[in-house]
């Protein structure tokens, strides 16, 4: 009898460790619904999902040029109210760095690998960043703006990496 109560005490723990753990990484996870700009068809859901020192970015992006590459980055302002992905301002960039290669010396908190899209305009992929966070105490991303440009960056041009118009815009939150 002393073995099946400690065995339900175990397996109540379990179970209230496990909701413990799922409510913690419901916290630590968001995603971004990118919708098409004024005239444009690109369209994909990204997810963020904090993972120790870094962020697990994954997804798929669609309606973009087939063997195409494109600029991909999280702006400063969540808000596609614009039409054309203005309203999102410029590249999220908490620490004042020089535009550059996400995980190439210094950057923007928002610059991300550029997107390859496949013979079907389909990009998808994924990745890890430790440039950014989510729910952390610094370069939390929940709230911001993410962008898909038309063109690839080039990761020189200051400050945009002169990838061209907004194809797709979201406003990265909490599911």
């Amino acid at each position: 009898m002393k073995k099946i109560r400690f065995a339900i005490a175990l397996s109540s723990l379990a179970a209230v460790a496990l909701v413990g753990c799922a409510s913690h990484l419901s916290g630590n996870r968001v995603t971004a619904k990118l919708e098409p700009t004024r005239g444009n068809t690109t369209s994909g859901t990204v997810t963020f999902v904090q993972t120790g020192d870094g962020v697990q970015v994954s997804g798929e992006v669609r309606g973009l040029k087939p063997d195409s590459e494109h600029g991909f980055h999280i702006h400063e302002k969540g808000d596609c109210s614009s039409g054309d992905g203005m309203s999102t301002g410029g590249h999220y960039n908490p620490g004042g760095k020089p535009h550059g290669a996400h995980g190439s010396g210094e950057h923007h908190t928002g610059d991300l690998p550029s997107l390859k899209a496949d013979k079907y305009g389909v990009a998808a992929f994924s990745f890890v960043s430790r440039s950014i966070s989510v729910a952390g105490p610094t370069n939390d991303i929940t709230g911001k703006g993410l962008i898909v440009h038309r063109d690839p960056d080039d990761y020189k041009t200051q400050p945009t990496g002169n990838a061209g118009p907004r194809l797709a815009c979201a406003v990265i939150a909490a599911k």
